[in-house]
């Protein structure tokens, strides 16, 4: 199974419509397109259908390696607003590829290129829990 077809598991995000573009060894893009759905009472898209779309990105860079591994710390700082109609994408970067403790950083920003948030976190790596990547 690929990294992808393992995240087709996380219901939640295709739920919401997130979807994995790429993925590499500490590296993921995923992306959403901003729907009538994700948005909020201010018509602007939800707070936490971004931060699924960076959680989705996060996951599969740290989960890249084969070893299942789940969030412990994150945090997203919102910059600025993701209307009704923009793509979303979510860039995920392995800064720390710690053996038990990986970080990563995750940049989210729309087609153009404007940055709509940023994402960090911290991870923990289950030693005994390989996954069947190919």
């Amino acid at each position: 199974m690929t990294i992808k077809e393992f995240f087709k598991r996380d219901r939640f995000a295709v739920l919401i419509g997130a979807e994995l573009i790429e993925t590499g060894e500490g590296y993921a893009k995923a992306r959403m397109l901003v729907e009538e759905r994700h948005l909020n009472g201010g018509d602007i898209c939800q707070g936490g259908a971004l931060f699924t779309l960076a959680d989705l990105a996060y996951a599969a860079a740290v989960n890249s390696h084969g070893t299942l591994t789940f969030s412990i710390t994150s945090n997203i700082t919102y910059v600025r607003s993701a209307r009704k109609g923009e793509w979303i994408y979510a860039e995920a970067k392995e800064v720390v590829n710690h053996h038990s403790v990986p970080f990563c950083e995750v940049r989210l920003t729309n087609e153009v290129g404007d940055l709509i948030a940023t994402f960090t976190g911290s991870a923990y790596r289950k030693k005994n829990i390989q996954l069947d990547l190919d």
